[in-house]
C-alpha cells in the first residue's frame, strides 16, 4: 500500500471510477518550450508524436462514443499533424473540445492562424501563464517567454476569447509549495493583466506541481524530495477525492494508450486486462470503464493536498488542517 493510499483507507475512502465525461488526448512530447515544472519533459528536441494511423482509431472513438469533453494536450498539442484532425473529428461528435495551450506556440511562425481557428471551431481554451510578472515567468518557463505569451493573448482577445469565448488561464507555484486560494489568484490576475495589458480572461485555474519528471529532478538537486512529500501528505484533504480528474477523465497516450490520468500516463501506469496485459483506447468502452479501481501511487498526494488540484483547479473551497507531523 502506497502513502496515497494510506490516507485513503485512514478516512474510509477508495477511489474508483464513475461515468466518463472527459476524453483527454495527449499527442505527443514535442513543444516549442521546456519549462522546469512539466510533468511531461516536453521539448523542441522530443520526438514522440501521434501517427496519423493512431489518430483515426481514436477519432473513430470518439465518432462511435461521443464523450462530452475531448482536451487535446502535450507538449504543445497544436504542433501535431493530427491537431485539426481531432479539433474537428470531435466537433463534429457534439463535444465540447479544450486546447491545453502554452501560448508561445501562437507567435511560432506557421502559427498564427491559431486565435482564428480555434474560435471558429469554439475550442476552448486553456492557456499556461505561471504569473503575472515577468521575472517570475522568466525563472519557471525561460526569458521571453512573458512578453511572448502577452502578445499571444492579446490576439484571442481579438479573437473573442475571455469574453464571446472561454479563455482560461493556468497558475502553476514556483517551487515546492502549495498553490495560494484560487479566488484571490485569479482576483490579482484579472487586475494586473487588465491594468497592465487590457487583457481579459474567464477563470484562472491552480494546480499543484506534481513530483514527476522534470520538477522531480529539481527536488532532488535542492535535497527537498522528502520535504515535499511530507508537505503534500500532511496536507491530504479527504474533500478533495469525489473530484478528482481520474474518476471522470481517461488520458490517452501518442500511441493510443489508455490511463487513469496524464500524470499515471507520464509514470508508465497503463491500464490493463485480466491478463495483466496493456489496454489501448479501442479496447475499452465508456461502459468497460465503469467502476473499475484507478492506479495510484504517491504522486497523487498532490491531487488531494490543500484545496486539491485538477486540470481545471481546485476541487474544495476549502483547505484541510495541516497534519501533524509527529
Amino acid at each position: 500500500m502506497n502513502l496515497f493510499e494510506a490516507k485513503l483507507a485512514a478516512k474510509g475512502l477508495a477511489l474508483s471510477r464513475a461515468r466518463l465525461q472527459t476524453l483527454q488526448i495527449n499527442v505527443g512530447r514535442q513543444c516549442n518550450q521546456a519549462c522546469r515544472h512539466c510533468h511531461v519533459d516536453a521539448g523542441p528536441w522530443r520526438t514522440e508524436m501521434i501517427s496519423k494511423p493512431v489518430a483515426q482509431r481514436i477519432g473513430a472513438w470518439i465518432s462511435e462514443y461521443r464523450p462530452e469533453i475531448v482536451d487535446i494536450t502535450g507538449g504543445a498539442p497544436e504542433l501535431s499533424e493530427c491537431f485539426r484532425y481531432f479539433v474537428e473529428t470531435s466537433r463534429e461528435a457534439g463535444s465540447h473540445v479544450i486546447d491545453r495551450c502554452n501560448l508561445t506556440i501562437i507567435e511560432e511562425p506557421g502559427y498564427d492562424y491559431l486565435p482564428k481557428y480555434l474560435a471558429e471551431h469554439e475550442v476552448e481554451v486553456i492557456a499556461s501563464l505561471p504569473c503575472y510578472t515577468a521575472e517570475n515567468v522568466a525563472k519557471q518557463r525561460g526569458h521571453g517567454v512573458f512578453e511572448k505569451s502577452i502578445s499571444a493573448l492579446l490576439k484571442l482577445n481579438e479573437a473573442g476569447y475571455g469574453t464571446r469565448l472561454p479563455l482560461n488561464l493556468v497558475y502553476n507555484p514556483l517551487g515546492p509549495k502549495l498553490p495560494g486560494p484560487q479566488a484571490e489568484l485569479e482576483a490579482e490576475y484579472r487586475e494586473s493583466l487588465g491594468r497592465e495589458f487590457g487583457i481579459v480572461f474567464n477563470r484562472l485555474f491552480t494546480i499543484t506541481n506534481q513530483p514527476i519528471a522534470r520538477f522531480a529532478e529539481d527536488l532532488r538537486k535542492q535535497g527537498k524530495s522528502e520535504e515535499y512529500l511530507a508537505l503534500l501528505a500532511n496536507s491530504f484533504n479527504p474533500a478533495t477525492v469525489d473530484s478528482l480528474m481520474c474518476r471522470t477523465t481517461l488520458s490517452v497516450g501518442w500511441s493510443g494508450e489508455v490511463y487513469d490520468c496524464d500524470f499515471n500516463q507520464m509514470l508508465g501506469m497503463q491500464l490493463r486486462n485480466s491478463e495483466a496485459s496493456g489496454m489501448f483506447l479501442w479496447d475499452v468502452t465508456p461502459e468497460t470503464l465503469y467502476g473499475r479501481r484507478i492506479l495510484t501511487g504517491e504522486h497523487c498526494l498532490a491531487c488531494t493536498a490543500g484545496c486539491g488540484s485538477s486540470c481545471t483547479g481546485e476541487l474544495a473551497h476549502t483547505q484541510q488542517k495541516t497534519e501533524n507531523r509527529n
